[in-house]
């Protein structure tokens, strides 16, 4: 099975939207921001709503549900940083879009 897993043409992606994927058995929100892509956990930790589903704002995706803002860069909760979800590294090859899924080593112990 390839550490990487494509999840659609650079084309497919709007910047500052969110787009959530299967990877691999688990959800993943990817955002792009110019030529900057971000991965992390699409649940949010508080009650499970889609992330990708968010408002973004700068480097931050706001839950729908409750508000709670998470960095799309490195995972951290806004309102407390020891909080954090997985991020995923993103790659791009030939504009295709590929999710690595295996969370980020310093990532993989915080959640």
């Amino acid at each position: 099975m390839s550490e990487y897993e494509r999840v659609g043409k650079v084309t497919d992606f709007e910047e500052n939207v969110g787009r959530a994927f299967s990877v691999q058995d688990r959800m993943i929100a990817v955002f792009r921001k110019g030529d900057d892509w971000h991965a992390i956990d699409d649940m949010c930790p508080h009650m499970g709503a889609s992330l990708a589903e968010g408002h973004v704002e700068g480097n931050s995706v706001t839950c729908p549900w409750h508000a709670w803002r998470f960095c799309i860069v490195d995972g951290t909760w806004e309102d407390n940083p020891r909080t954090k979800v997985d991020c995923f590294d993103v790659k791009i090859e030939n504009d295709e879009v590929w999710v690595r899924a295996k969370p980020r080593e310093s990532d993989a112990s915080s959640s």
